[in-house]
């Protein structure tokens, strides 16, 4: 039988890219998971540590079974690139710094002494490996572990893109029952080997079975009164394969599934076993607050559980491919995933490139497959930043293509940047689609949210339309009274999820959204709101210890248990004669209570307002919602405290009004030019970046409308550097004053073109 050694404990790490001779005990001492972009990931300093460092651990071979087995080395995951080392020779090189990957060392290792591993991990930026460049950290490491897998000559397939060698499609019939369709693979198969099926259901008793030959090892298997997996009741089988030699078991995979049907309608929205479901719920990344994305299997489950607890039914697993264990817990827990590789925002048009995006896409889909839990594979996220051409349309095709060359029964999807033209070539290659939209943060008004969807669905009444991306974000020092756009309030993140909420809600046919996101998570170039190095959208912090006012929406809208949430715990030193108290909750009334008198009572629908007057001093609020209570304390003050405001929020405002000073009397409703030789707000980025004139009125005006830093080279520059300021002033929307794109190309086009 096979044996699976975790080499997790005891390595020994160097920043140095140099191969030693011998076991390293003077390196730095680590255990698995481990990243060297633990803190400086997300640190806010601006930059974080992209290089080529090396692992090394000391192993003795272990026993192989029955004579003349294999000993393979198992990398569940290594950001980004990777290269094994076993004894001074390499053994693999492996690219895309989120799947399992593995390789044969047999030959390399020494009986009875110990051998020498080491792998080089590297996060450098390399031109044909994806993702190129977005808008998160890309930790380097060995930040899943390693296993060494020991099995007999013959055994179930390891060298197939680090998938289990093992695929089990579940069907329900109309008849209550369902069949499971199963296949292995066997390596070095004889007359003497077969493969006996086992089926178990929860309780652990066996449902059917079968037997086939080893060099054949595929069947069909009837299961009666199949229990389906669902949301509310994911009820999982246990399928066992083992290789028979004889009356003896020589080796064993296994995979837990689930028997569902799916499918979407452009008029109904998501269908889960026959019952029409719309999917709300959030996105996820995978890291965490100085640990990076070196997360245990505890760290995955309790995301898990946070994210049930909000009681969201789908999570949207970007950008890339995450732990088996978070897979698992979402199959444990009832979760409809979108599960997709790092094709993101910058397309590169290098053959090498695409063939990377088809190495990740078999490798995501082959490891992954025998999860109920996804429904979708994503093909790519926001690609047309850089722009649009026919390459990039026909390499969708053939990602699509290959989605459902690999595996027929899942629905393929994709995640529009929010500029996506309403009848772009790359709308209808998927089965399924999503925009990402930010209007209410980085463009427009929250309320276009709702009518920019009502009308794509009117449009396109044959495609069925979500809402992959959507948030604001939300630091939670900042509070005040009169929340807006930019102030990045906790409040404000509060009122926009507020109204997102409502708006799915009236609209059941997007069959999936997604809230931007669930935690904090590290982007080592932003520099926004006070807080470097993060993106702040998560309804939770980075150290999963605060949830955020915005949680709890969603969790009145969602969640099934009755609950009740007083918010502006945070905001807790208050001014003013009187101050709104907003509470929120799934049941139908609220009466609330100040200092243990009764301030009010209302019948409402998730969200609750009320306004008091505070007495000098600390008060008690409490709501009541039937049977549930929450409480917070306040305090009136004179004057709040000024850490409550970004001070920049005040500069921005007054910014707007002077640069409309600085362009005197242009006639900013007069038709644009774009003289020849000269530069405009139809250049990109990286064209004005070859003036520092231009580019410093372009950087200022970015700043002033949408509150982003623009610096050549820094940054988020390698996703912005390929659009036009004209295109970057249409996802501002209402933010850009009116004749504000004027203003600029008027002083643009007095610039000569370098």
């Amino acid at each position: 039988m096979r044996n699976i050694i975790n080499l997790n404990e005891d390595w020994r790490f160097i920043k140095d890219s140099k191969l030693p001779e011998k076991f390293p005990d003077d390196w730095c001492r680590v255990n698995l998971p481990h990243t060297w972009n633990a803190v400086d990931g997300h640190d806010g300093n601006g930059s974080y540590d992209r290089g080529t460092y090396l692992y090394a651990k000391s192993f003795v071979t272990p026993k192989q079974p029955l004579g003349g087995g294999r000993v393979y080395v198992e990398v569940l995951a290594a950001g980004q690139q990777a290269t094994v080392y076993v004894n001074g020779t390499k053994v693999t090189y492996h690219e895309g710094g989120y799947s399992a990957f593995r390789a044969d060392i047999t030959d390399l290792c020494r009986e009875n002494e110990d051998n020498l591993l080491v792998i080089a991990c590297s996060n450098e930026y390399k031109d044909s490996v994806y993702p190129q460049s977005a808008d998160f950290t890309f930790y380097g490491g060995l930040y899943r572990g390693v296993n060494l897998i020991s099995v007999p000559d013959t055994h179930f397939d390891l060298d197939y893109y680090g998938g289990p060698g093992l695929m089990v499609t579940p069907k329900p019939c109309d008849d209550g029952g369902a069949t499971f369709e199963l296949a292995s693979w066997v390596t070095n198969p004889n007359e003497n080997f077969t493969v006996m099926y086992s089926i178990s259901d929860e309780e652990g008793e066996e449902v059917a079975s079968a037997v086939r030959p080893a060099d054949d090892p595929k069947v069909t298997v009837y299961v009666p009164d199949a229990k389906r997996w669902g949301i509310d009741n994911p009820y999982l089988y246990h399928v066992t394969a083992t290789l028979q030699r004889r009356n003896e078991a020589y080796d064993e995979v296994e995979a837990s599934v689930g028997v569902r049907s799916f499918s979407c309608d452009p008029q109904k929205g998501f269908i889960l076993n026959g019952v029409e479901t719309p999917l709300r719920g959030v996105s996820r990344h995978q890291d965490r607050l100085y640990q990076g994305n070196a997360l245990t299997i505890d760290d995955h489950y309790e995301d898990a559980e946070i994210i049930k607890e909000l009681g969201a039914n789908t999570i949207r697993l970007a950008h890339y491919q995450h732990s088996q264990d978070f897979y698992d817990a979402c199959d444990e827990l009832g979760f409809i995933v979108w599960a997709e590789i790092p094709f993101i925002s910058v397309f590169n048009k290098d053959p090498e490139a695409h063939q990377n995006c088809i190495s990740q896409m078999k490798e995501l889909i082959i490891q992954s497959y025998n999860h109920p839990s996804i429904c979708f594979w994503g093909i790519s996220n926001e690609i047309l930043i850089g722009g649009i051409s026919d390459q990039l349309v026909e390499n969708h095709k053939e990602l699509n293509a290959l989605c459902k060359e690999l595996d027929p029964t899942r629905l393929t999807t994709i995640a529009h940047v929010s500029m996506t033209p309403i009848d772009s070539p790359l709308h209808g290659i998927t089965d399924v689609e999503s925009y990402n939209h930010y209007f209410g943060w980085y463009g427009g008004k929250m309320e276009d949210n709702g009518p920019w969807m009502d009308n794509f669905h009117k449009v396109h009444p044959e495609i069925c339309l979500g809402l992959s991306e959507y948030g604001c974000e939300g630091i939670i020092t900042y509070h005040g009274p009169n929340p807006a756009c930019k102030d990045y309030s906790e409040e404000y993140q509060a009122l926009y999820h507020e109204h997102m909420a409502k708006m799915l809600s009236e609209r059941p046919w997007i069959w999936s959204s997604h809230v931007w996101n669930m935690f904090d998570f590290g982007c080592a170039a932003r520099d926004e709101g006070g807080v470097k190095g993060r993106n702040n959208k998560g309804l939770v912090t980075m150290d999963r210890r605060t949830k955020k006012d915005s949680y709890y929406v969603y969790q009145a809208y969602w969640t099934k248990e009755p609950m009740v949430h007083v918010c502006g715990r945070r905001y807790a030193q208050r001014a003013g004669e009187t101050t709104q108290i907003r509470v929120y909750s799934n049941q139908p009334t609220v009466t609330l209570y100040l200092n243990g008198e009764k301030a009010g009572e209302q019948t409402a629908e998730k969200v609750f307002v009320f306004e008091v007057s505070l007495k000098d001093g600390f008060n008690t609020v409490l709501a009541q919602a039937g049977g549930v209570k929450d409480s917070i304390t306040l305090e009136k003050v004179e004057k709040e405290p000024s850490i409550y405001v970004l001070p920049e929020v005040n500069e921005r405002a007054e910014g707007v009004a002077n640069w409309f000073k600085l362009v005197g009397d242009l006639d900013l409703k007069a038709p644009m030019e774009f003289p020849d030789g000269k530069y405009s707000v139809r250049d990109t980025m990286e064209e004005i970046a070859n003036s520092p004139e231009a580019v410093k009125i372009v950087a200022d005006a970015i700043k002033l409308t949408m509150n982003m830093k623009l610096v050549p080279g820094e940054g988020m520059w390698d996703m912005m550097k390929s659009m036009s300021l004209e295109k970057m002033m249409e996802m501002a929307g209402s933010m850009a004053p009116e004749g504000f794109l004027e203003s600029i190309n008027a002083q643009l086009v007095k610039i000569d073109k370098v």
